[in-house]
């Protein structure tokens, strides 16, 4: 026997019920993406950071411009929480000895750390090199990187697989998850002096896009980007963006040496 006609009512009761569906999904997600990104609190007092964060207008001028849309497309600092990445706002002058950074670091497994300056001055081919850095890649592990002195940017995916840009400047720390498409890049004044930290022996390995088979990235869109109405594409077939390969970077403050910033 066919179905009969609808109900009256039953219209309003489906919309409800997707709503609900939807509403369900959404909290299920936004609360994965915390517990993937389960950090220390900044300390009560914490000063406010420089962290600010817009999306990228890409006019091909110089990566380090702000590149900001006119007028402005504000990013407010929860929207690149639910993409998983995660900022502390520290007192970069007493970073030898503050009990706050240790504290993160205990929480987290922070085991390894080194210092690095990125300048024209300490770093050779220095063009070239912030060019490298500027190549869209993921890693296999979350980067990690606290801010000392100077200024940068960050530039990750949102959902719709839209740049963001994020400003970090001194007492600024900043973690993008394992799997996240981002890139750095120098501001003007071409200086950030920056701590970097990692769970274990660093392995610092850039793994360019596409990557939609790596397990890493597979891990970070099941985590924060399953619920985008846009799926991410690679924008350019693999055998045009070869994987950028370690360099050595003698970039360094305290006699190390560094294959990225």
């Amino acid at each position: 026997a066919g179905e009969g006609p609808p109900t009256r009512g039953s219209e309003p009761r489906r919309s409800m019920l997707r709503g609900l569906t939807t509403s369900i999904f959404r909290s299920t997600r936004q609360n994965l993406a915390r517990t993937m990104a389960t950090v220390a609190a900044p300390a009560p007092g914490s000063r406010p950071g420089k962290i600010e964060a817009w999306y990228y207008n890409d006019d091909g001028a110089d990566q380090r411009l702000p590149h900001k849309y006119e007028p402005n497309r504000p990013v407010p600092l929860e929207k690149l929480t639910e993409l998983g990445v995660i900022q502390w706002a520290l007192d970069a002058d007493k970073y030898e000895d503050d009990a706050e950074l240790e504290a993160i670091r205990e929480e987290r497994g922070y085991s390894y750390k080194d210092v690095i300056t990125v300048s024209p001055e300490k770093l050779p081919g220095y063009e070239e090199k912030i060019k490298s850095f500027f190549e869209e890649h993921i890693h296999t592990d979350e980067e990690i990187r606290y801010v000392l002195d100077g200024t940068g940017y960050f530039d990750v995916r949102d959902e719709n697989d839209e740049w963001i840009r994020i400003f970090c400047g001194k007492g600024d720390m900043i973690v993008l998850p394992e799997g996240m498409y981002h890139r750095f890049t120098m501001d003007e004044q071409n200086y950030i002096k920056a701590m970097r930290l990692f769970v274990g022996e660093p392995v610092w390995t850039p793994y360019n896009r596409p990557q939609e088979d790596n397990p890493s990235r597979t891990k970070y869109v099941n985590a924060f980007l399953s619920g985008g109405e846009n799926k991410a594409e690679p924008s350019e077939p693999a055998e045009k963006r070869p994987r950028v390969e370690e360099e050595e970077v003698a970039a360094t403050t305290e006699g190390k040496t560094s294959t990225e910033a």
